[in-house]
């Protein structure tokens, strides 16, 4: 935790930007009834009931010294998908940066093997 910290007290540098990274997966849900009558007397009423419209994944990567965010929304959570994230970050928003600085929460759900 404390080289996280020493992390985040560097000075911005545009070649060696640090970069947090999560992902969460999410379920998704759809409505199943909508109320037909409008009645301005009473406030918006929503039902319990939904339907399960499958999974997805969200990845999302933060600059926190430039205010840069990332998202990117997949079916799954694969190795395969996170390399690819992974090499969308480099390739495409820092293609001139020397080093990144990847800062994540977990330290063995991904590895330099899936790169």
């Amino acid at each position: 935790m404390e080289q996280v910290l020493d992390i985040y007290k560097l000075p911005y540098d545009k070649h060696f930007p640090v970069v947090c990274m999560d992902e969460s997966p999410k379920q998704l849900i759809g409505t199943t009834r909508f109320e037909d009558r409008i009645d301005g007397n009473r406030e918006k009423r929503e039902d319990y009931e939904y339907v399960r419209n499958g999974v997805c994944n969200i990845f999302i990567a933060n600059e926190p010294l430039k205010g840069k965010r990332f998202i990117k929304i997949t079916n799954r959570r694969t190795k395969i998908d996170w390399a690819k994230f992974i090499k969308e970050i480099a390739d495409e928003h820092y293609p001139k940066a020397e080093k990144i600085t990847l800062v994540m929460d977990t330290k063995y759900t991904h590895s330099i093997i899936a790169l």
